[in-house]
């Protein structure tokens, strides 16, 4: 069935879409029709979030699917919410904004033990359905042998002894420590009220713990059993990136994976959040953890177990301590910090040290003793939870410790992934102690499987291009795309590539450059008429640069685990401040600053990330993937694929979103800054392969004014005057 405008514009919640997001919202019908995946760019203002969501609201409603919306940034979870809303005012839908299950916890206990919680509570529950049936039974039967029936008081006989052993089985279980009060109300009480309540609107999850706890219910309980063959789902990525999350939040809805059309916002995040998603870590306390947990094990194969986990043990401890030199092992600090054991023409340094470190009858056979006898444990853990035996749901450490050494074993020098291992300082005991990790380079592993399963999913950015780039990383095949540019009228923005100093990293501690930049930075935050946004490679570049610039307002300075939100509300609350930030911290993207919260954007130099050992091997996983290929859109050269697409293209994405920080409505103006000579045209030409204009869009790029250091002010001075933007009058140059 065709999907007629008419058709999905009910699921529009105002008065009429934009042209733009009337043609977008038909391609993606289109494309869901046919069971396409969709790479939709759009620059603010788009519309974006209702072009996608409408046509698939009406797909999913004629076909009998669900829609799940996603994303990593809260903000847009909240704008979802907002959209959502707007929508069932007009056309009603059932909605469930989900959230993990750490935040609506009203115990505040794990995912283990409340799943134990959870399994013994409806136990009881079970077992008081039983005795509350045969305390009918045995009254049916006292009547009916008070009347003669010398049958049925032989039978009651035997009802009464089954209710006797009901009856202390629901003692042992109705423990404090074995059930979830909450939980159990859940399942006794009548819940018709909550649905009620929950479908009348669409309910945050904050709503839902507030409403649940007010009534004594479990409500991240009551949102699953709830969210069986709703119209529409807001989640966070992990809830379909991570494989086993995916796995049962499919069973809540009571979806097949065909039965879902995912639209995942801020696309361009699929890439890293996949491969966060996908590592898998084991550290030296659970590996010592669980050689405890063997020595106390009265188990024939406890012995095979711990000779394997031993010898990986010390194999990773070896590993880290020979890699120290000098003051090294006095320099760790709380911080994770990489040590290199990947090597180009043999195994790693770990597994070669457990190589030669194992003695026994064959690892393979001893480590495949310790797996099941960690299967067991945790079955026994489980079970002795359930009776009251233990306080806690304990975690069983041999089988975590077996279990990544596995798959360290199988897969530590496989195409794609990466083995490291890290050294940090307990923060309490103040040793040093380690950990293997095994990283996933090419998150299309991942998430090819994904997309092939679902029956449709529209990934949605304003920074998508290479379109070509996005497909290859997260596995699309064939995928319907478009892209709207800059929607707000051009006049009222400004995008300026300066012809600055090149801020290469061998060029930044320059006396000269350094004050170079300062000049530039002081000019365009004088001229700026509101605050001003600085965008630096480093935390440590912006620190710098916070200390040496010279300003009249208020300087902000963000650094690594600050509170962003606190620091931002503060400078947006300002006037004629300045804020200096990391590209690569949490300010850059998801975050919008209207008006004069933030008048102008810099970007200062080409802010590629730390080529550490992790970001080479990806660069390696992508030349080796996607170079030399005989496809027309990708590179021919191994190292120019990865190096596009690891690096420049996620940096030249990355400064896309900062500058789309500023301009955020058709009334809004604004001027964005790149600061550094590879922004140029000139650069073009002289620079070659240093160059960075031609990454970005065409039409983005027929906007930037090349412009020298010194006449940046007189044309930030005459675009804001034009603008009527200057209290009283402007600056003087």
């Amino acid at each position: 069935m065709a999907t007629t405008d008419d058709g999905y514009l009910r699921f529009f919640p105002y008065e009429e879409p934009y042209d733009h997001q009337r043609e977008a919202m038909a391609t993606i019908a289109d494309a869901l029709e046919e069971g396409r995946d969709v790479l939709f760019e759009g620059a603010c203002g788009t519309g974006k979030t209702l072009a996608s969501l409408v046509p698939a609201l009406e797909h999913a409603r004629e076909t009998n699917k669900t829609v799940v919306i996603t994303t990593n940034v809260h903000q847009q979870m909240r704008q979802f919410v907002e959209d959502a809303r707007a929508i069932t005012e007009q056309e009603r839908l059932r909605a469930v904004v989900f959230r993990g299950k750490g935040s609506m916890c009203h115990i505040d206990v794990d995912y283990e033990e409340c799943q134990a919680l959870r399994d013994t509570t409806r136990e009881l529950v079970d077992v008081e359905e039983d005795i509350a049936d045969l305390e009918r039974r045995e009254g049916e039967l006292l009547d009916a042998g008070q009347d003669g029936d010398a049958d049925a008081m032989e039978a009651r006989t035997a009802v009464v002894d089954e209710l006797r052993d009901l009856q202390e089985q629901r003692e042992e279980l109705a423990s404090e420590r074995s059930i979830c009060d909450y939980y159990y109300r859940n399942l006794t009480e009548n819940t018709d009220d909550f649905y009620a309540w929950l479908y009348d609107d669409v309910r945050t999850p904050d709503d839902v713990y507030e409403y649940a706890d007010e009534q004594g219910l479990c409500g991240y309980e009551l949102l699953k059993e709830g969210m069986d063959g709703v119209d529409l789902v807001v989640c966070n990525y992990h809830h379909l990136l991570d494989p086993t999350i995916r796995e049962q939040f499919f069973r809540w809805l009571g979806r097949d994976p065909e039965d879902i059309v995912a639209v995942f916002d801020e696309a361009h995040n699929v890439e890293s959040a996949a491969r966060d998603h996908a590592r898998r870590t084991v550290t030296e306390n659970t590996l010592d953890q669980a050689l405890d947990e063997l020595e106390d094990a009265d188990d024939a194969r406890a012995d095979a177990a711990a000779n394997v986990l031993a010898t990986f043990r010390d194999a990773l401890v070896e590993t880290y301590e020979d890699s120290f030199g000098f003051g090294d092992r006095e320099a760790v600090d709380e911080h994770w910090d990489d040590v290199t054991v990947a090597n180009d023409d043999r195994k790693d340094d770990l597994t070669l040290n457990f190589l030669q470190g194992y003695t026994g009858p064959g690892f393979h056979e001893e480590l495949d003793q310790a797996v099941d006898l960690g299967r067991d444990l945790d079955e026994t853990y489980a079970e002795q939870f359930k009776e009251g035996e233990l306080e806690t749901r304990k975690e069983c450490q041999t089988l975590q410790a077996a279990g990544f050494l596995a798959d360290w074993l199988a897969e530590s020098d496989a195409a794609g992934q990466y083995p490291v291992v890290s050294v940090r300082r307990d923060e309490a005991g103040g040793d040093v102690y380690g950990r293997a990790e095994l990283y996933t380079c090419i998150p299309e592993q991942v998430t090819r499987t994904l997309f092939d399963d679902l029956h449709a999913a529209v990934l949605m950015s304003a920074t998508l291009r290479p379109f070509e780039v996005t497909e290859d990383v997260v596995g699309l095949d064939d995928p319907v795309t478009m892209a709207y540019g800059e929607q707000f009228p051009e006049e009222r923005r400004r995008t300026y590539a300066v012809d600055g100093p090149a801020l290469f990293a061998s060029e930044r501690d320059d006396p000269e450059t350094q004050r170079s930049i300062s000049r530039t930075l002081e000019d365009t935050i004088r001229f700026t008429p509101g605050n001003t946004l600085v965008f630096c490679p480093s935390y440590s570049e912006a620190r710098r640069y916070h200390e040496m610039v010279g300003v009249s307002g208020t300087r902000y300075l963000d650094e690594p685990g600050r509170q962003a939100r606190d620091l931002r509300a503060a400078f947006t609350d300002d006037d004629d401040a300045v804020l200096f930030t990391s590209l690569w911290g949490t300010l850059g993207e998801g975050v919008s600053y209207d008006g004069d919260d933030a008048r102008t954007v810099v970007v200062v130099g080409v802010p590629y990330p730390h080529l550490d050992d992790r970001m080479e091997a990806v660069q390696d996983a992508y030349a080796e993937a996607f170079g030399d290929s005989e496809d027309d859109h990708r590179e021919s050269s191994n190292d120019e694929a990865g190096w596009r697409y690891a690096v420049e293209i996620p940096t030249v994405r990355k400064t896309r979103q900062a500058l789309g920080r500023v301009v955020r409505s058709p009334e809004d103006f604004g001027a964005r800054v790149l600061l550094d000579a590879r922004y140029t045209e000139r650069a073009e030409v002289e620079m070659g392969d240093y160059a960075v204009r031609g990454s970005f869009p065409p039409e983005e790029r027929r906007e930037m004014v090349d412009i020298t250091p010194e006449k940046l002010k007189f044309a930030m001075l005459n675009f804001y005057q034009d603008m009527d933007a200057y209290d009283g009058g402007p600056p003087k140059p």
